[in-house]
């Protein structure tokens, strides 16, 4: 079993890349992924990115410099990285990493259509955490 998807290959290798802020994953179909720390910090399937339903998502800014200080497998279906920010709640199934690494034009192109609609630079530092009180993240 790959992931959560029984279709996703397996992965065969991963790789962190420290001076170019990326995760290579490499698969058994033969596709080999470079997927910046950004995409995967500002793409995190934990709570406190993608909010508790759709609409509820939570727009990411600052992480362009964030790296990946540790990375803890889960099972045989993931693996959590530890941001250098701190965040370490997102699981990262290999379905998903598989699904950063293949869709990332359509992502950033995403992630730059969503931050111009809210205004709001790529590099801007994250507001003060509200009131939110969950207690998932």
């Amino acid at each position: 079993m790959a992931g959560l998807d029984k279709h996703t290959p397996s992965p065969e290798s991963i790789t962190l890349h420290q001076q170019s802020r990326t995760l290579e994953v490499g698969f058994s179909d033969g596709n080999v992924f470079k997927i910046p720390f950004e995409l995967m910090r500002v793409y995190s399937p934990s709570a406190e990115v993608q909010g508790h339903g759709k609409g509820q998502e939570v727009l990411q800014t600052g992480k362009r410099e964030v790296g990946i200080v540790g990375l803890e497998p889960v099972g045989n279906y993931a693996v959590q990285p530890l941001f250098s920010d701190g965040h370490s709640s997102g699981i990262f199934s290999w379905d998903y990493l598989y699904f950063l690494g293949s869709k990332q034009p359509d992502l950033w192109a995403d992630y730059t259509a969503r931050l111009q609609s809210a205004g709001v630079d790529r590099d801007a530092p994250m507001p003060e955490k509200g009131g939110h009180a969950c207690g998932s993240h």
